[in-house]
């Protein structure tokens, strides 16, 4: 488990001064694994903590938008940003305090397994969270390299309209491009690509906003905000919407994040959170209101889709080009950082904690199964080409239980209110809630996926009978 000292010792066996590694903050005696020493090391400042959570919870999936406000209309829409907002900042800061809780007693939790094998026993740990976030951050990695070659095949469709390339093949040019960013150490050491990525979110998020507005002033086609279907599809296309949004609130690695902070942590997560929200609150929010202000109910799952007219474009093609030149440089860095919680399982497997973090032996085990692992990746994006639909089971299955659910009852077992207490109760409504949003947003979005799912051949054809079946149930 990765339960933390504060003191340094020598790793390798050999007398001090020679070849011996300082381990600082990390996991100690029998505990020493090397994913918490290599991978979660504990340099950071809060400000560092500030660009990890930005990168984390503010990527392209808030391009998705104004499509879940076309599910729910103007009141419920702005309404589900509003207490998505709220919750999750309100639930990640109670993580936050349960880990210094816990830091404080003597055993710093490094990753949110440790933390759930603490709280609510190993059983619970090792079949229920540790998957559902591997879950949540594989399937992170592999909609996100879907998305960049979607805007890859975008940008290659502007400049060479009669080009012969299939969306593929941009796909697996962005997983050799993540195969090279995968190398990276450590996650402290992606501090600075996270602040490359802050400041691109709020460029392509603030060109987003501008191309829809622009569009949406130029265009005189009347705007339909009614929300489309019966009653039944009304609801699931509502559960759906919540599950869009859960996972572009979604974080799931917190306690990964605030192991990258240099001890003593308190504090720190608080402010990192400020800043990380200042950000959600000046893209979200805009690229939400103006994309569902502009283009209504036929507003696309990917919002740039809504800046063309069949094939031709509705603004500048520079202007559209460089949008997507951010779009896919800013989802590399947050591919990055959802591959860290697989890097730290694969390095605590295949890695030597006695040896150096970049000897022979632990170099060669780095490369070979973090390039397996993004190869894999890789071609399961190659084989879903549903980047609306994908967003929204993630946040379903994992989000929703990870960063809504789970800190409240955290909080709860860890510090024990009084029933008297409001912030007892408060986090039982949440629980109770969320647990029920959960369940249903699941049942949503794999029935949209099974109906996107007939139009699009391979897919249909590996799960043919499947998907026939889900069909007739529902």
């Amino acid at each position: 488990m990765g339960v933390v000292s504060v003191e340094a010792i020598a790793v390798d066996g050999e007398e001090e001064g020679e070849g011996e590694i300082l381990v600082s903050h990390h996991p100690m005696g029998s505990d020493l694994d090397a994913g918490a020493l290599f991978v979660l090391k504990s340099e950071g400042t809060w400000v560092h903590c500030g660009y990890h959570l930005t990168t984390s919870i503010v990527s392209p999936a808030l391009l998705s938008l104004p499509y879940s406000l076309a599910l729910l209309g103007w009141v419920g829409g702005i309404s589900c940003l509003i207490i998505g907002a709220l919750v999750t900042f309100y639930s990640y800061n109670l993580i936050s305090l349960v880990l210094e809780q816990h830091a404080q007693m003597g055993r710093r939790h490094l990753r949110f397994r440790d933390m759930a094998c603490d709280i609510l026993g190993r059983r619970w740990a090792h079949y229920f969270v540790g998957p559902i976030q591997f879950i949540v951050c594989y399937g992170a990695v592999v909609g996100l390299i879907l998305l960049g070659g979607e805007c890859m095949k975008i940008a290659y469709d502007v400049i060479w309209p009669n080009g012969k390339m299939k969306l593929y093949k941009f796909s697996i040019i962005l997983g050799a491009v993540m195969l090279l960013l995968a190398q990276l150490p450590s996650f402290h050491s992606l501090r600075y690509i996270n602040l490359l990525s802050l400041i691109l979110c709020l460029a392509y998020s603030a060109c987003a906003a501008a191309g829809s507005i622009y569009i949406g002033n130029t265009t005189k086609e009347t705007k339909d905000y009614s929300v489309d279907g019966n009653v039944k599809n009304r609801i699931l296309g509502a559960f759906t919407a919540i599950g869009i949004m859960a996972t572009t609130y979604g974080n799931g690695i917190i306690p990964e994040i605030q192991a990258t902070l240099a001890p003593p942590v308190k504090g720190k997560m608080f402010k990192g959170l400020c800043v990380c929200y200042a950000v959600v609150g000046a893209t979200f929010f805009t690229v939400a209101v103006s994309g569902y202000g502009a283009f209504g109910n036929q507003a696309n799952s990917f919002i740039l889709d809504n800046f063309f007219d069949g094939a031709d474009p509705l603004l500048p093609k520079w202007f559209i080009l460089m949008t997507l030149v951010f779009i896919v440089i800013q989802l590399s860095a947050v591919a990055v950082v959802y591959l860290q919680p697989t890097n730290e399982a694969l390095e605590r497997l295949f890695a030597d904690p006695t040896r150096a973090q970049f000897s022979a032996r632990n170099v060669i085990a780095r490369l070979v199964f973090r390039s397996v692992s993004v190869a894999i990746s890789t071609t399961i994006a190659v084989m879903l080409p549903f980047f609306g639909d994908l967003n929204a089971l993630i946040g379903a299955i994992g989000f929703l239980p990870l960063d809504f659910v789970l800190p409240a009852v955290f909080f709860n077992l860890t510090f024990q209110p009084s029933k008297k207490n409001p912030i007892f109760w408060l986090n039982a409504v949440i629980v109770v809630v969320f647990s029920l949003v959960t369940i249903i947003a699941v049942f949503a979005t794999l029935r949209q996926i099974v109906l996107d799912a007939k139009d699009y051949h391979l897919f249909s054809f590996c799960a043919k009978k499947l998907l026939i079946q889900y069909t007739q149930l529902i």
